[in-house]
């Protein structure tokens, strides 16, 4: 009996996700976020083999060589390995729970052994590939589709460096370029990389967070709950931005303490949507026959329960990652972004303090500011219809 009983169990699941995958993807909306959000991805990841100063291969005297690899950060390499890992994984088709910690495993060990064994050379002197290249000293040589760098800052004596898009006969920049004289299109390529990592990784720690401790208040209830909410309620009036700024201003600005400042912050939320659903679920009578079987809490908690309250979860993250997405945007605006690295906030904030309006340098990282956190929406918005049972009965 249990032979015949136990291949019903994971068709019947695999089948109700699909179907709420299937719903979610009818609306025309999803698709075209998912299509835009696909297309940032593939951009983010890829970034260095498509906008770069240096040649992706080159050869001198019959010797080839790959400058784009030599140069290759260890954020690069770990972009690369873990988008590999996310690839193979999609193919093994594991539970959700083994797909996240296999990830969680091989991206940290990727992330440890790229810190300490990629070491680039910091000396970067972008000229001389096109001064070789004009004197001929290649034999051949294949560069990025976009052959500038984020900082390739390329300004001629008493040149202002902005160029509007298209505007010079001798280099080709299609989104023009900055009061530096970088790339734009080069510049909007790498940015993508700090919007996905700040939405997905903020939003990340936000949801570990939230769910442990939203779980706990949930199954526990009593003293626990009373806690719990407590907790949940200095949190909540706990401002983002403002304590963003002040952590800007007093210490050094960092990408990772955006990270944790917005994920610490953002928590209660799904806190709260968490115990919502677990002290509707734990007096379920799967949830008591694994309780009464002496099965460990962290099953009953994580492995029973929390699968079954995971559709309005998902829901609230889609919406927290475009919210990540814009508190960088916004603070970086305000000029207490990052410095070194470009974002699409600090490209916003370089059209509004020239002395004169710059249209390209507002239109194009304002609109993927845009498109980003509306694809992220119209997710959000498409997974709510689809699992909302009230909503598919109006309709």
């Amino acid at each position: 009996m249990n032979s015949a009983d136990t291949p019903n169990v994971r068709p019947t699941e695999a089948s109700y996700a699909k179907k709420i995958i299937r719903d979610v993807f009818s609306h025309v909306g999803a698709k075209l976020g998912l299509a835009w959000i696909a297309v940032i991805a593939f951009v983010a990841v890829f970034a260095p083999f498509l906008a770069n100063s240096h040649p992706l291969l080159l050869s001198v005297n019959g010797e080839v060589s790959s400058p784009a690899l030599r140069f290759l950060t260890s954020g690069d390499v770990t972009v690369l390995g873990v988008f590999m890992c996310v690839v193979v994984l999609y193919f093994l088709h594991l539970s959700f729970t083994k797909n996240i910690t296999i990830l969680a495993v091989v991206g940290g060990g990727i992330a440890l052994l790229s810190v300490i064994f990629v070491n680039p050379l910091q000396l970067t002197v972008y000229e001389q590939y096109r001064v070789n290249e004009a004197a001929e000293n290649y034999d051949w040589v294949i560069r990025a589709p976009i052959p500038y760098s984020p900082k390739d800052y390329i300004r001629e004596q008493g040149d202002t460096g902005l160029e509007a898009p298209l505007s010079d006969e001798q280099r080709t920049h299609l989104m023009g370029t900055e009061e530096n004289g970088a790339d734009v299109l080069s510049r909007m390529i790498h940015a993508s990389r700090i919007a996905l990592a700040i939405g997905f990784i903020a939003t990340g720690i936000a949801l570990f967070i939230g769910v442990i401790l939203g779980g706990l208040m949930g199954y526990f209830s009593g003293i626990v709950d009373m806690v719990g909410m407590r907790l949940v309620e200095i949190f909540e009036a706990v401002p983002t931005l403002f304590l963003l700024l002040i952590f800007v201003a007093f210490f050094e600005r960092s990408l990772y303490v955006m990270m944790i400042i917005i994920g610490i912050t953002g928590w209660p939320g799904y806190a709260r949507y968490v115990r919502a659903e677990f002290l509707r679920l734990r007096q379920q009578e799967f949830v008591q026959a694994a309780i009464v079987c002496g099965l460990p809490l962290r099953s009953v908690l994580f492995r029973h329960m929390l699968p079954n309250g995971m559709a309005p979860i998902l829901v609230a993250a889609s919406f927290g990652v475009a919210s990540a997405i814009l508190a960088e945007a916004t603070l970086s605006f305000l000029g207490l972004g990052l410095v070194d690295n470009p974002s699409w906030g600090q490209m916003l904030n370089q059209s509004v303090q020239s002395s004169t309006f710059n249209w390209w340098m507002a239109a194009f990282p304002g609109g993927a500011i845009f498109l980003t956190v509306f694809a992220y929406n119209l997710i959000g918005e498409s997974m709510r219809d689809a699992i909302d049972p009230h909503l598919k009965s109006k309709s």
